[in-house]
């Protein structure tokens, strides 16, 4: 009898282990520490969204939708986004529903990005972005947000720029900093790339969580036409309206571009949830939900800030997204993953360090929280942490 063995494999992504956000979610749970580390929220959604859900199932909207997602759905979409940004969008030929958001970047890169093609990233950034690169054969050139202020230097996306350069991904408010690009930073940008063929592709996921409004909006960069015109737009239902575990998200791109994304989009995932597409639709006629979600997260992001105060952790800037950083600088002299750990075991509230978001794993004594918890437990989080 021959010997029964497994084939040994070359690993498509040799450098890739267990991400950051499974270890210390992992931690939290074994030591009954909060979890404001992984970005999700431990709250409900609106029981308005999941009975619309219940409603198209009990209507029998159970079987394959179209690939590109159900018409009043992609309509809903293309009506969302001209009336916040100004930007006209075809449904049928400009809007494709997706996976979440993760699938969406990755079909994007898949559909656009050959072999030896270049793609700029900035970091830190999500940490889908390289290895979706890698998949697709294109070399991942890293230019650094400006360390302390994270904000784009755009000397340096400038020298990054080169004949191979196929596609810059941006994301905007931005994970992990909660940095929301101005609009002075978007028509740079528009400005850098216009003589170029590189492709955008906008990552705007936390697009509804910008704080201290008029002074600070998002910018989309369908709002911008030279951007408009050469982006794939991704946004998140699931970061929306509080349901990361439906995965569904959306892309808007020109007519020719979504052609190729769609392309690819019918091999990886086909379609999408029908039912969830449907009450997605039906819950989107009211736009009250995402209209009042800055306020609803700027009240979170106030109470965590006004209670970090008290401690001896410096905070920084949180102007959009639901994270909240800050500098463990005059807490701890140990490295932000050691410093995380510590913070998990010790005091009992899970944080993620920001070098895990670099590639290089660049310490700048800097973690991250979520927010995006029920008051109880960002109360129990602040009493903890006003051990430090």
């Amino acid at each position: 009898m021959s010997a029964v063995y497994t084939p040994a494999l070359q690993s498509r992504l040799p450098k890739v282990g267990t991400t950051i956000f499974t270890v210390m979610s992992a931690l939290a749970s074994q030591t009954g520490a909060v979890n404001l580390g992984q970005g999700f929220p431990d709250f409900g959604c609106d029981r308005k969204l999941t009975g619309a859900v219940t409603d198209a199932m009990n209507a029998d909207l159970n079987q394959y939708p179209p690939m590109a997602g159900v018409p009043i759905l992609r309509q809903a979409v293309a009506d969302k986004v001209q009336a916040l940004y100004g930007k006209a969008y075809h449904p049928d030929s400009e809007i494709t529903i997706t996976a979440g958001a993760t699938q969406a970047i990755i079909t994007i890169i898949l559909a656009v990005v050959h072999p030896g093609d270049e793609v700029i990233v900035l970091e830190p950034c999500y940490d889908s972005y390289v290895p979706n690169i890698e998949l697709a054969g294109g070399t991942v050139v890293r230019v650094p947000l400006t360390p302390g202020s994270f904000r784009p230097d755009f000397d340096r996306i400038a020298q990054a720029i080169g004949p191979k350069t196929r596609a810059i991904l941006i994301n905007t408010p931005h994970n992990p900093s909660a940095t929301v690009w101005s609009r002075e930073e978007m028509l740079k940008l528009q400005e850098l790339l216009a003589p170029t063929d590189v492709l955008l592709i906008s990552d705007e996921v936390y697009e509804h969580m910008v704080f201290d409004a008029p002074e600070r909006v998002h910018h989309s960069a369908a709002s911008f036409a030279g951007l408009a015109a050469r982006a794939f737009i991704v946004s998140s239902f699931g970061k929306t309206y509080h349901v990361t575990g439906w995965k569904v998200g959306y892309v808007a791109a020109p007519a020719a571009l979504t052609t190729e994304f769609r392309k690819v989009h019918q091999f990886n995932v086909f379609t999408v949830n029908t039912p969830m597409q449907h009450a997605l639709a039906h819950y989107m006629a009211d736009p009250q939900p995402y209209l009042q979600l800055p306020a609803f997260y700027q009240r979170k992001r106030d109470l965590f800030r006004q209670g970090l105060s008290a401690t001896r952790l410096k905070l920084l800037p949180s102007e959009g997204s639901y994270f909240q950083c800050v500098d463990i600088s005059a807490v701890s002299d140990l490295s932000e993953a050691d410093f995380c750990q510590w913070l998990t075991r010790e005091i009992g509230v899970a944080a993620i360090p920001l070098s895990a978001f670099y590639g290089e794993g660049f310490d700048q004594q800097v973690v991250r929280f979520c927010f995006a918890k029920k008051d109880e437990t960002l109360h129990t989080a602040l009493e903890r942490l006003a051990k430090l």
